[in-house]
């Protein structure tokens, strides 16, 4: 396949290597080396070129909905069931055992700060209603045209 003809990877076979690279992970500029072009041109192609930008989306949605079920999961917890072959003397046994994966907190707490931003961000913004009351006092209201311009003599001098 050319390295950086757009026409090349509007084919099958292009389309399929974009979303299976979006799909393993890789980022845009990551996906943009190994094409061989700038990130920049990417997104000029993405804008241009509705076939690559879909591509990118499906793939870069496959695992993105992976990741979201494991964080999830993770944040509840689970059970998992583990097989392990025991050899000794009389030969080998399988042993089954059901694990609890306890709820993780950390993954827990960045599930609702992302989902319910709202009531699980840490700052808390505090709306004031009313006026502040607060009365500024100016100290040269009450001076004539001459005093000011004395004050401002005396401070020039």
């Amino acid at each position: 396949m050319g390295k950086g003809k757009y026409q090349d990877w509007l084919t099958h076979e292009g389309l399929t290597k974009l979303e299976g690279w979006a799909r393993d992970g890789l980022t845009d500029e990551q996906i943009a080396n190994n094409i061989g072009i700038r990130r920049p041109t990417l997104y000029d192609w993405k804008k241009s070129h509705p076939d690559i930008s879909d591509a990118l989306k499906k793939g870069k949605e496959v695992v993105d909905r992976e990741v979201e079920s494991a964080l999830l999961k993770r944040a509840k917890g689970y059970e998992t069931v583990e097989t392990t072959t025991v050899e000794d003397v009389g030969g080998t046994t399988e042993r089954t055992v059901v694990k609890q994966i306890p709820p993780d907190t950390t993954a827990a707490i960045f599930w609702l700060k992302n989902r319910k931003p709202d009531e699980w961000r840490d700052r808390k913004e505090t709306e004031l209603s009313g006026g502040v009351g607060v009365q500024v006092s100016d100290p040269y209201k009450n001076l004539s045209e001459e005093q000011l311009a004395k004050l401002a003599d005396d401070d020039d001098g």
